[in-house]
């Protein structure tokens, strides 16, 4: 029973991370025609949603009752930048770089851990740490003219997702998961409303199907995340995240005809590795 259960949640995980890279798909292609803070005003009213249904699947009438407000203000205003960074990514670069570079956001929090967290790094760690950024100056190539500075638009995409890891694990000294959640989506609301109106671009007909239909997958992959993370531990999961790599290739050549290059693919490796070293490290010292 209980193998079985975790293997329903593997399931879902990987089910949520295969939902990601689908929604990734249309969300580059809605940066054609809408401003990032459309796009994102949908993803965080279809996320404040989630946190809804999940307070009253959890039967927490006190989800909007938080212990720290400063926390949750700061967790939100982090996951704006990094969403604003991350989708921004979309408009200029191939799916695969995006999501190849933003991978190492593990790698990120372990550095923000020792820093944030007084936790301690051990050498070995240190080792693959760099190995990572290795593999992402790889994909970058600064200093040759293939190198744009969009390009750093993933890697501070997934410098502040990290930073929201962080804080986190920090929130979770003081609120459940389900009250986070109900914070990040209801400030990070307010906040893109404000943008999205001030940056905001004529909706066709079409608008109006494209842009909720972002809001569901991002809806149905978080809910996914969490059934998952509720019957399968984190370590199991995880290394999951390094499949978004593999679905952007093969999505970015279906839809956009991107190939990436020798150099994109061996930098993609290098930081799946570290990656998935990380999570494994963090796994055993837990």
């Amino acid at each position: 029973m209980i193998k079985s259960r975790e293997n329903i949640g593997i399931f879902f995980g990987a089910l949520a991370f295969f939902i990601f890279a689908s929604s990734d798909v249309i969300q580059k292609y809605a940066t054609i025609n809408h401003t990032i803070f459309q796009i994102i005003f949908f993803r965080y009213l279809f996320l404040l949603i989630v946190s809804f249904i999940e307070s009253r699947r959890k039967q927490n009438k006190f989800f909007y009752k938080t212990k720290n407000i400063k926390i949750q203000l700061g967790r939100s205003i982090v996951s704006v930048i990094e969403t604003v960074f991350f989708v921004s990514s979309f408009k200029y670069l191939s799916l695969a770089t995006a999501h190849s570079v933003a991978s190492l956001a593990p790698v990120f929090v372990v550095i923000l851990s020792m820093f944030i967290l007084r936790e301690k790094i051990e050498r070995a760690l240190w080792a693959v740490i760099i190995f990572g950024f290795i593999g992402v100056l790889i994909i970058l190539r600064p200093g040759f003219d293939i190198f744009d500075i969009k390009s750093l638009l993933p890697l501070g995409a997934g410098f502040f997702f990290a930073l929201y890891q962080v804080i986190t694990k920090k929130a979770s000294e003081y609120d459940s998961d389900e009250t986070s959640l109900f914070f990040t989506s209801i400030f990070g609301l307010v906040i893109i409303t404000a943008l999205a109106l001030y940056y905001w671009h004529p909706l066709t007909y079409f608008s109006f199907f494209i842009l909720p239909l972002i809001g569901v997958m991002m809806t149905l992959a978080h809910y996914s995340l969490i059934i998952g993370l509720a019957r399968a531990p984190a370590s199991k999961i995880q290394p999951f995240h390094f499949t978004l790599i593999f679905w952007a290739i093969i999505f970015g050549y279906i839809f956009y005809s991107d190939i990436p290059d020798i150099p994109t693919i061996v930098g993609a490796l290098v930081i799946a590795f570290s990656g998935v070293f990380v999570i494994r490290n963090q796994t055993k010292s837990n």
